[in-house]
């Protein structure tokens, strides 16, 4: 297990860490919500431990970055705040579960294998096709059993392609299901997106442009570029 404990108490980060460390679970941590939204940014995590109060964005813009992000990693709200609205406005935000210091180690330990347990039983299916190999439980795709790494944007993309097994996604669908609400709908970066992952999964081209159309995954490996 991978957490991410956002503290910005160095001395509690550091006795967080030390402890999950002796229980098996990795942990990184941030001291501020900047440094959280970077690592949230490069890193796959299992669970997210947030201090509600941390400087730069709180950690209830953090947990809201998370669920907005559509990876599904569990958080837990780790607070001195106590007071029954207050964990109501915790899970308002997308809290799966809370913790009010002072804390006992072993019980956050315990709940964060709670949590762990779930999102295993919830993990989305692992896609294959044409050699492709993407796991979105992981945010990794390989080729031909070779690691290809992608950024956030091209993944989405890949991953809506992929579950359409073979089958046109439209530019509009791309643009609806891999962008947000505030996408240009005239803007060029389906195109340009669907451009560099083709790079980025190499030759043969798996991604054919249907023109005028839209984009799938061509299942006989034979695709040409654009």
């Amino acid at each position: 297990m991978r957490v991410l404990v956002v503290e910005d108490e160095p001395l509690m980060a550091q006795a967080i860490r030390d402890g999950l460390r002796l229980e098996a679970i990795a942990a990184d941590i941030a001291g501020d919500g900047d440094t959280a939204l970077e690592l949230l940014s490069i890193n796959v995590y299992d669970i997210a431990v947030l201090d509600r109060d941390i400087p730069g964005p709180s950690g209830d813009e953090v947990a809201a970055h998370i669920v907005a992000s559509g990876s599904g990693i569990p958080i837990l709200m780790l607070t001195a705040a106590d007071r029954i609205d207050d964990k109501a406005t915790g899970f308002g935000v997308g809290a799966d579960d809370y913790l009010t210091k002072p804390f006992d180690l072993q019980e956050l330990v315990l709940r964060l294998r709670a949590l762990d347990r779930r999102r295993a039983h919830s993990r989305p299916p692992v896609r294959e096709l044409v050699g492709l190999r993407l796991d979105p439980f992981r945010r990794e795709v390989y080729r031909d059993d070779r690691y290809i790494a992608l950024t956030r944007k091209q993944f989405a993309v890949l991953e809506v392609l992929m579950a359409a097994e073979g089958g046109v996604v439209s530019a509009e669908d791309l643009l609806e299901r891999a962008w947000d609400e505030n996408a240009d709908p005239f803007t060029n970066a389906v195109r340009i997106t669907v451009s560099t992952l083709r790079k980025r999964l190499g030759e043969p081209w798996v991604i054919a442009t249907v023109p005028g159309v839209g984009y799938r995954i061509d299942a006989d490996g034979s695709a040409g570029g654009e």
